[in-house]
């Protein structure tokens, strides 16, 4: 099963913006550019990946980084499946039912992780409103899998909202991933058509929760531009989110998947994104990543050694004062 056109046709702009070229057209401009996937590395980060039988975001969302990434052996694997049960305008997983979990799977993203090396690796999942815990025992057991088998990578995860469920997300932030990352993905006024089954306080109130809980965890969100965001809505999107102790903001272009899915209102230009990066600098994020190809687990591993360097900088000079 696919995405429900009669959902993803809600997500249409204002009327007044059609005016657009990129928008209609489709063009992209100059700076969205990705080098195609090739390489001898890519080719064998992709044979572990199949051998194993796991699934990364890399390949299921699309993202135009896999090249770059897979060369590098990172990865970003994608767990419980698929088929998510939600269907945002902007996302390329599939939407429907899915399957029963893979019991074996927490162990065998251990294993992977061992064999390719990595010292940072990246959990993603679709979300799944259809289980109970809504999938937070399989996050449990994926962390404590892959410290088992490769005690000294540092775990990122990147899950959903637990439906909102408290007890589901403490089970999750008490088995100490490296870094918590939740994505608010747009602004508020444009979730009912971009990401109609979440809500934006929900996802804001999660964020904050794992501060309180572990106020030593690194939290991390991003967005995407490009989807009828105004400069001042992002803005106040990162004061939010900074109200919420949030660590690290990514900030990249929207890029539509297919003509089914939300269309691009805006391609911001670089000069925007740097303008940006101030301006996230400025409210005062440990660290900030804001590029028109900028995504949630993109140079995760480097990013996150700059992130602790960061934080203990801050220490450092509030000990001083």
């Amino acid at each position: 099963m696919t995405y429900n056109p009669d959902l993803l046709d809600k997500a249409k702009r204002h009327p007044e913006k059609q005016k657009n070229p990129d928008r209609v057209s489709g063009r992209k401009p100059s700076w969205i550019r990705a080098k195609a996937p090739q390489g001898k590395v890519y080719a064998e980060t992709k044979a572990l990946v199949r051998k194993q039988k796991l699934t990364t975001v890399c390949e299921e969302a699309g993202c135009p980084n896999i090249g770059e990434c897979w060369n590098q052996r990172h990865a970003t694997f994608m767990i419980m499946g698929e088929v998510c049960t939600r269907a945002c305008a902007f996302c390329n997983v599939a939407t429907g039912r899915p399957d029963e979990l893979d019991k074996l799977e927490p162990l065998r993203i251990g294993v992977a992780v061992k064999q390719m090396g990595l010292k940072h690796v990246v959990i993603t999942s679709v979300d799944r409103d259809d289980l109970k815990d809504f999938g937070s025992d399989h996050f449990v057991k994926t962390i404590q899998a892959i410290r088992m088998k490769s005690p000294d990578t540092t775990v990122e995860i990147l899950p959903g909202d637990f439906g909102g469920s408290w007890p589901n997300l403490d089970r999750v932030i008490d088995a100490r991933p490296d870094v918590f990352n939740h994505n608010l993905e747009t602004v508020p006024r444009l979730y009912p058509t971009v990401r109609p089954g979440a809500r934006y306080f929900r996802s804001l109130r999660l964020l904050e929760r794992v501060k309180e809980r572990d106020p030593n965890q690194f939290t991390k969100s991003g967005l995407m531009v490009g989807l009828g965001e105004t400069r001042e809505e992002v803005g106040q999107v990162m004061d939010d989110m900074r109200a919420a102790g949030i660590d690290f903001i990514t900030i990249g272009q929207y890029l539509q998947p297919t003509p089914k899915h939300a269309p691009i209102d805006k391609f911001w230009t670089p000069e925007e994104f740097e303008q940006l990066t101030r301006m996230a600098k400025a409210k005062g994020f440990l660290m900030v990543s804001a590029t028109p190809l900028t995504r949630s687990s993109h140079h995760a591993g480097d990013d996150f050694a700059k992130l602790k360097a960061a934080r203990q900088e801050k220490l450092t000079k509030m000990a001083a004062e």
